[in-house]
């Protein structure tokens, strides 16, 4: 009697046992996203060019009575790629604000036909290219944290770039009539979507967009061109760009605790 009162409190404890055994260690903590430090980080993409211009005067002063109509073109779409830097801070919980430095560096290209009467009478299908010349912002960015890892947001701030123009006319065979750059200065607006996948690597596709204004550029006659004359052009230029990269922060401030 007593001996399987004994074995019955064994099995009880032996089946306790068991159960404690097989019980899931607790789960450890989500980990928790901090945005704020500095990144470095590459990107590619496209860039889209539109250029409208016209011509109002020679090299020499002389104004035109109706200004040449130098026509406008958009590229096709060229490919671009660079790196950016930047720094990052995030605040109420959910709320990104942060500056930037991008570089990108690739050529966009143009060609339109000129078909002002005046051009067409004295050249034969005289046409003109436009390159753009890489691209540089300095941006600020504000953005919202969808999760915690869903970064969306918008950013604005100065552009840079290299416009290059040349005239062409293509007999008796084809030769440089004039050509002419300029660095350019204007402002870029954008946005996209950031995505943080490993604590301090993320990955993000942005648009944007910038707006060069009108510029005057002067002109110089090709090695061709017997009048040696040329004009002032007003060249009007923007910008699109679409991007695609990877972001490497580093510095981590404190963890930031948010509630979502």
């Amino acid at each position: 009697m007593e001996f399987g009162i004994v074995a019955a409190l064994v099995m009880s404890t032996a089946a306790q046992a068991a159960d404690m055994a097989v019980k899931a260690p607790p789960m450890a903590p989500p980990p928790v996203y901090s945005w704020t430090g500095c990144y470095i980080g590459g990107n590619v993409g496209g860039a889209w060019h539109h250029a409208d211009q016209t011509a109002s005067r020679n090299i020499r002063g002389t104004i035109f009575a109706t200004p040449y109509d130098l026509g406008s073109a958009n590229s096709n779409g060229d490919f671009i790629g660079g790196a950016q830097i930047g720094c990052d801070y995030q605040f109420a919980g959910k709320w990104v604000v942060g500056i930037q430095g991008m570089f990108d560096f690739g050529n966009t290209n143009s060609t339109g036909n000129l078909t002002d009467a005046r051009l067409t009478a004295a050249f034969t299908n005289p046409y003109i290219t436009t390159r753009t010349r890489d691209l540089y912002t300095v941006t600020g960015r504000i953005g919202y944290l969808f999760t915690p890892q869903l970064l969306g947001y918008v950013k604005g701030g100065g552009a840079w770039t290299n416009t290059y123009t040349a005239i062409y006319s293509s007999a008796p065979a084809a030769y440089l009539s004039e050509s002419g750059s300029a660095d350019r200065t204007g402002y870029t607006v954008g946005g996209g979507l950031e995505h943080m996948f490993a604590k301090g690597w993320s990955v993000f596709g942005e648009y944007n967009y910038a707006d060069f204004g009108r510029k005057d550029i002067a002109n110089i006659a090709g090695p061709l061109t017997t009048s040696g004359s040329a004009t002032i052009n007003a060249t009007r230029l923007t910008m699109q760009t679409a991007l695609f990269g990877v972001n490497y922060k580093f510095n981590f401030a404190s963890p930031v605790v948010a509630k979502y």
